[in-house]
C-alpha cells in the first residue's frame, strides 16, 4: 500500500508520497526531502504518539522519505501520514521476517491501492484537525485516489469531495487499524436531492429556482430609511454581478445600506461553492459546523491592508482578500483612505478573475471572481457638492483624493451613485425579502440564458444575448458622443441593461432599461465629473 500526504502550497497544492525503509544501524529517525522545522519535529511526536497508543516503535534505523524531494514540505498535517507508514513499515518487516524493509508501492504510478493520510499527532496518540482537507482530497481524487484517512474534525469536509471514501480518525491506533479494513472507508449518499441541498443553511428560501439564506434582522434592507437610488443600484448589481461605487458626505448611510449587501445575494450553486471551499480550506478558515461553503462570501477589509493581504503570498502562499472573495464581494469602505497600490492591483484580477502568484520559485493561480463595491466620501473633508455644507478642501486636495482611484479603475465600475443627507429619509424602508425577488428573476434568467451572471459576458456574447430596440441604441450611441464613454463603458452599460431588462422580464433591452443603465454610468453634478473621471 502506497501511503500519500499533502503539502498545501497556493491553491493546487502537491500530493507528497511517504516512504519509509527499515534499516541496520544505530536507532534514529531520519527524514529526507526538503522538510521544514514543523515537518522535522514530527519524529518526537510520532516516536511519543506511537509508543503512547500501545504500539512498539522499531529498533532499527528508520529513514523517511518524503517525495518529490525537490518540493519544500510544510506544517504538521504529516504527521499521521509519516506515523501510519513507520507502522506499516514495522507490520511489513515482521510478517516477512526481513533485517531490511521499505514499505511502498512497487510502483510510483501505482495509485489503486493507496490512500491519502493527513492529521496532527498529540503525545497521547490523538489527532488534531488540520487545514487544506477539502483541497488535498480534491488533488487525490483527480489523481485517481480513492481512499482516505483524515481527522474526524475533518471528516464532514473531505466528503464534500464525490467520489472519495472517506475515514475519520480519532486517533492513531483506529487510523492505523483502518488500513486494512476496506468497510471502514465511507463515502456520503449523492441521491439527487441531498447533493443539490449539502450545506444550505436552515431557513433558506427558494424564489424562482434560486436559493436564498434566510434574511439575518440586523442587515434587513427594511431598516434603511431613504437612499432609494442607492438601494436600487445594489439590487441591480446583486442581479448581475456588477460592480458598485458610493459616494457622498459621512453619515448619509453609505456603508449602512453597503453591509446590507449579502441580505440580497443568492446561496452558491454546487460548482460555486466548489471553488470557495477550497480556498476557505486552504486558508484554515472553514467553517467547523459547516463542511461547504454555500453563502457568497463578502469580505471587508481594514483601510491599512497592504498589498499581500489583498492579492495572497506570504511563505505558503496563502490566498488573499480578493480570492477569500470569489464568487462573492469584496467591499472597499473609505476606498479613498487604501494605498494606492493596493487600488490599482485590483485592475487584473477584476478583468481576468483569478491572481497568479510567484513565492518562492513556485507559481500557483488563485480564483479571484470577485465583485467590487466600494464607498468613499467625495473630497476629504466630505462636504464637496453638498448644498447646505461649506468644503474646506482645495481644488488640488480634491483632485489629489480622486487621483488614488485612477481612470482605469473607476472604468471598470459599472453603477456610480452619489449618497446624499436627507435623500428620501421620510421614504419607506423596503425590505430584503422584497428586493430578492427582481434579483431573483434576473439570476435565473441569466442561468437559463447564458450560464453565469450578465457582468462576465464577452464581446461576442454581449452581441447575442444584449439585443436592444433602436430608442435604446439611440440612447447609448448619443451617451459615447456627449459624455466620452470608452469602448468599455459602452459594453458595461449593455450589461447592465441587460441585467434591468432581466429584472423586469423583457426579452430585448428598451429605452427604460438603458436610460437607467446611462444614469447610473455617468453620475452627473459630482466629484468625478468634475474630475474628469467618467
Amino acid at each position: 500500500m502506497r501511503i500519500f500526504s499533502f503539502s498545501p502550497f497556493g491553491y493546487e497544492g502537491s500530493l507528497v508520497s511517504v516512504e519509509v525503509d527499515l534499516r541496520r544501524g544505530i536507532p534514529a529517525v531520519d527524514i529526507v526531502g526538503l522538510a521544514d522545522g514543523a515537518v522535522k519535529e514530527s519524529r518526537e511526536r510520532m516516536r511519543s504518539a506511537i509508543t503512547n497508543s500501545g504500539f512498539e516503535f522499531p529498533a532499527e534505523r528508520v529513514l523517511i522519505s518524503l517525495s518529490p524531494a525537490d518540493l519544500k514540505k510544510e506544517g504538521a498535517g504529516f504527521d499521521l501520514a509519516v506515523a501510519v507508514a513507520v507502522l506499516g513499515a514495522k507490520e511489513n518487516s515482521r510478517e516477512t521476517n526481513e533485517d531490511d524493509s521499505m514499505w511502498t508501492a512497487e510502483s510510483p504510478e501505482d495509485t489503486g491501492d493507496s490512500v491519502l493520510v493527513m492529521g496532527e499527532l498529540e503525545l497521547n496518540g490523538n489527532i488534531r484537525p488540520v487545514r487544506a482537507v477539502h483541497a488535498a482530497v480534491c488533488t487525490a481524487c483527480a489523481g485517481g485516489i480513492r481512499k482516505c484517512i483524515v481527522p474526524e474534525a475533518n471528516a464532514e469536509e473531505a466528503r464534500e469531495v464525490s467520489g472519495m471514501r472517506v475515514f475519520g480518525a480519532q486517533t492513531l491506533s483506529e487510523a492505523f487499524c483502518a488500513l486494512n479494513d476496506s468497510k471502514a472507508f465511507t463515502q456520503k449518499e449523492r441521491s439527487g436531492s441531498s447533493n443539490a441541498l449539502a450545506g444550505i443553511p436552515e431557513g433558506s428560501v427558494n424564489i424562482e429556482g434560486v436559493l436564498f439564506a434566510p434574511v439575518s434582522p440586523e442587515l434587513d434592507f427594511k431598516e434603511v430609511r431613504g437612499q432609494t437610488k442607492l438601494i436600487r443600484a445594489l439590487q441591480i448589481a446583486a442581479a448581475g454581478g456588477h460592480n458598485i461605487l458610493a459616494y457622498g458626505p459621512p453619515g448619509c448611510g453609505k456603508t449602512l445600506c453597503m453591509q446590507r449587501f449579502p441580505s440580497i445575494i443568492p446561496l452558491l450553486t454546487p460548482d460555486e461553492a466548489q471553488s470557495v471551499t477550497r480556498i476557505y480550506s486552504i486558508a484554515g478558515l472553514l467553517p467547523h459546523n459547516s463542511p461547504s461553503v454555500r453563502t457568497a462570501p463578502f469580505r471587508q477589509p481594514h483601510q491599512t491592508a497592504t498589498i499581500e493581504g489583498m492579492c495572497g503570498g506570504g511563505p505558503k502562499c496563502t490566498p488573499g482578500e480578493i480570492s477569500l472573495a470569489h464568487n462573492g464581494g469584496l467591499f472597499l469602505d473609505e476606498a479613498a483612505e487604501f494605498r494606492t497600490s493596493v487600488l490599482q492591483m485590483l485592475r487584473v484580477p477584476l478583468e481576468t478573475a483569478s491572481i497568479t502568484l510567484s513565492r518562492a520559485g513556485r507559481t500557483s493561480v488563485f480564483p479571484a471572481d470577485f465583485q467590487l463595491l466600494m464607498s468613499t466620501n467625495p473630497c476629504p473633508c466630505g462636504n464637496y457638492g453638498s448644498t447646505d455644507k461649506l468644503c474646506l478642501c482645495s481644488a488640488r486636495a480634491v483632485e489629489q483624493y480622486w487621483k488614488k482611484f485612477s481612470s482605469p479603475l473607476l472604468d471598470r465600475i459599472e453603477l456610480r451613485v452619489r449618497a446624499d443627507n436627507n435623500a428620501g429619509e421620510n421614504t419607506k424602508g423596503v425590505s430584503s425579502e422584497e428586493l430578492r425577488v427582481q434579483v431573483a428573476r434576473a439570476v435565473s434568467a441569466q442561468r437559463k440564458r447564458q450560464g453565469k451572471r450578465n457582468s462576465k459576458l464577452n464581446a461576442s456574447e454581449i452581441v447575442k444575448f444584449c439585443r436592444c430596440t433602436d430608442g435604446a441604441k439611440k440612447i447609448l450611441n448619443e451617451a459615447q458622443e456627449k459624455l466620452g464613454f470608452s469602448p468599455r463603458a459602452a459594453s458595461l452599460c449593455m450589461k447592465v441593461a441587460r441585467t434591468v431588462a432581466d429584472m423586469s422580464e423583457k426579452f430585448c433591452i428598451d429605452e427604460e432599461c438603458m436610460q437607467e443603465a446611462v444614469v447610473f454610468r455617468k453620475a452627473e453634478g459630482n466629484a468625478l465629473t468634475d474630475m474628469g473621471m467618467l
